[in-house]
């Protein structure tokens, strides 16, 4: 079986790490920001509070494999531009669910895109998953990009599947088999 702990993880400009409790003001500024948390099964946060509860149950779920949470951090001056995940690992099945999420000054960049194909080098092959899924609100054109670029196939529709502040949303779901992933270039 796979060690589902999580690593250090490298990309070009990148590097996905673990969070830790002293990254919780950079988490706040991240995820207080209405537009980023526009798509998000959440609100956006209003305290730091928020940030520190998160911390504490991502880090509760790495320590137990229960899922993987990276912050990504950028290479060149260590700053931390948004946050991806594995989770709903299903180890008989040898799948999960990707997520991620970028602060809005770091949109634009292709931050998103190689953060997730550095996860998926990861996922499809020292932690051995045959499938990739991912969830999104179908409004949000970008991440629709982002997994569409790196292969992901829209499999399908859930209607009115979200209710965040009182707005319901459909999801969209993706699905991206190892057989098919290959490195984006």
């Amino acid at each position: 079986m796979p060690d589902f702990a999580p690593l250090v993880l490298t990309t070009q400009r990148l590097r996905l790490r673990p969070p830790h409790t002293e990254d919780a003001a950079a988490l706040l500024a991240i995820y207080a920001d209405a537009e980023v948390a526009r798509y998000l099964s959440r609100p956006a946060w209003t305290d730091i509070a928020q940030a520190h509860a998160w911390l504490e149950r991502v880090m509760q779920q790495n320590a137990e494999a229960s899922a993987v949470q990276w912050l990504l951090q950028r290479d060149d001056d260590g700053v931390v531009v948004g946050t991806a995940a594995l989770f709903n690992l299903h180890r008989e099945s040898r799948r999960a669910e990707v997520g991620y999420t970028l602060g809005r000054e770091h949109w634009h960049r292709g931050y998103a895109g190689e953060a997730v194909a550095g996860l998926l080098d990861h996922a499809f092959g020292a932690l051995d998953l045959r499938r990739i899924e991912a969830d999104i609100d179908p409004r949000n054109a970008a991440s629709a990009r982002v997994l569409e670029r790196l292969g992901f196939v829209k499999e399908g529709r859930l209607r009115e599947r979200w209710e965040v502040a009182g707005e319901i949303s459909d999801s969209v779901l993706y699905g991206l088999l190892r057989r098919e992933w290959r490195v984006p270039g």
